[in-house]
């Protein structure tokens, strides 16, 4: 019996505060990352505005945790799909997944520590944000990069930056759409709103390619799905002044209101579990905000967390890039 080759998988995410004592540290970190604050000058002011910002912002975010239970679930739902993709990958390799968060626990220290003691001579990166963008798939990169040091051969390392076109991606998608669509009596006459989480204009013009990432995954989703409904695709979560990518998801609400429209379905295209963005940020404030413009249902699509078909997706993601030629961490 030929021997499974031994490989390591780390999957990155944000990551969220798991009591609420932790806001304000999450937030600080959030904000010391140099992929969220960019300026001329930024390297000296950077540590005293993200602890500024932080303990601003930290009040009203906390009451937003509490809403939801105290504490972001990202980190066990991140830790189920690891559980879940390292099952899947084990009839062809010995894998093992590991979880690295960017603010907040487990850190991408500590994935570090656990990749080292594992050793295998391969690694896949695998950034759980399906388009890429500098902000999110970048910056946990470039940690792994500035932390990891093995402790003895470097690994061939494989890096998966994106997923937003994969076709089975693009079905867990639709299975999720299908299955909320049938909470409508009238499926046929919700409004599909798709809404990814924002960016700032500047990261655009930089060359960032999340937006057109994120329009060909709507496209796709469309298509895959062949719904003849109205859909839309807004972008939510801006901070601070600067121009964002629109049109907002809270203007699109409104002006959906106004227009008479009265079912809605927002789906989180650009998130693979809940969070405070899904769970507070659209199930609540959003929905809120439809119901008083008089809208009578508003629905919203659960992310695809671990369901069996995404979970195909990320292990087919693994199983194609070993096939490709490896680089040298």
């Amino acid at each position: 019996m030929t021997e499974k080759k031994k490989i390591g998988v780390v999957l990155f995410q944000l990551g969220g505060p798991d009591s609420s004592a932790a806001v304000e540290p999450f937030l600080y970190n959030l904000f010391c990352d140099p992929d969220i604050i960019d300026f001329f000058g930024a390297w000296f002011a950077r540590r005293p505005l993200a602890r500024w910002i932080a303990h601003k912002r930290a009040g009203v975010v906390g009451k937003h945790y509490d809403d939801i239970g105290g504490h972001s679930p990202i980190r066990m739902l991140t830790e189920r799909q690891a559980e879940a993709l390292q099952a899947a990958l084990t009839p062809h390799l010995d894998a093992k997944c590991f979880v690295a968060m960017r603010y907040w626990n487990p850190l991408t220290a500590k994935a570090v520590a656990e990749v080292n003691k594992w050793n295998a001579p391969e690694l896949v990166l695998l950034p759980l944000y399906p388009q890429y963008s500098f902000a999110t798939s970048s910056s946990s990169l470039k940690e792994w990069k500035r932390l990891f040091h093995p402790n003895g051969n470097v690994p061939l390392t494989h890096t998966i930056e994106s997923f937003y076109s994969h076709p089975v991606y693009i079905q867990s998608v639709v299975e999720k759409i299908v299955l909320a669509l049938t909470h409508f009596k009238n499926p046929d006459r919700a409004h599909i709103v798709f809404s990814a989480h924002g960016l700032p204009l500047s990261l655009i013009e930089r060359g960032d390619p999340y937006s057109k990432h994120v329009e060909e995954t709507v496209r796709l989703t469309m298509q895959q799905g062949a719904w003849k409904n109205s859909h839309t695709l807004a972008y939510q979560s801006k901070v601070g002044r600067r121009k964002w990518l629109t049109p907002s998801l809270t203007d699109t609400i409104d002006r959906l209101g106004q227009a008479g429209e009265k079912n809605l379905l927002v789906v989180p295209i650009a998130f693979v579990t809940e969070h405070i963005e899904t769970l507070h940020e659209i199930n609540i404030e959003a929905r809120e905000q439809a119901h008083k413009l008089g809208v009578e249902q508003f629905e919203m699509m659960p992310a695809v967390g671990d369901s069996p078909t995404f979970i195909a997706a990320l292990a087919d993601l693994v199983l194609q890039s070993l096939k490709e030629s490896p680089a040298k961490q």
